[in-house]
């Protein structure tokens, strides 16, 4: 290795950094982006090979979380609001459809596994049985004019 230019090493070195910076960020992308129920679809499915989306559910919304090289994406439903919700599965993983009862674009997850799936179908049902069994009467009127 004597007689190596010093600029090779260099270049090298910069190379393993700029690597190493740029898996860090993919794998800092791919974390939980919130504590609680937090879904994230498989690197391995269409779409999500880098930055994999995710899907939390509360007791009040379903969050759609799509990270970027440079920000993210992300949509919600109220739960009052979910008209359905679709699971369609295939040989490995499974696709998740969270409809609107007021006409907008659902919310279409590619991805996940199946039994992930069944627990978002799980978890929306029960946050809308909570909710509706608090909140009695027709969605969005207000309790004094019942």
């Amino acid at each position: 290795m004597v007689g190596e230019p010093a600029w090779l090493w260099w270049t090298i070195g910069g190379a393993i950094v700029i690597l190493l910076s740029a898996g860090w960020w993919v794998w800092s992308k791919g974390r939980p982006f919130s504590d609680g129920h937090v879904f994230r679809a498989s690197r391995l499915s269409k779409g999500n090979h880098l930055f994999p989306t995710q899907v939390l559910i509360t007791a009040s919304t379903v969050v759609q979380h799509k990270p970027r090289w440079v920000g993210k994406e992300e949509e919600s439903i109220h739960v009052a609001h979910i008209a359905s919700v679709k699971i369609e599965t295939h040989l490995l993983l499974s696709d998740v459809m969270f409809e609107t009862s007021g006409g907008s674009d659902p919310i279409l997850c590619h991805g996940h596994r199946k039994q992930d799936a069944v627990e978002m179908k799980s978890l929306v049902e029960r946050a809308q049985n909570d909710y509706f069994r608090a909140n009695p009467g027709p969605v969005g009127l207000d309790p004094s004019r019942r």
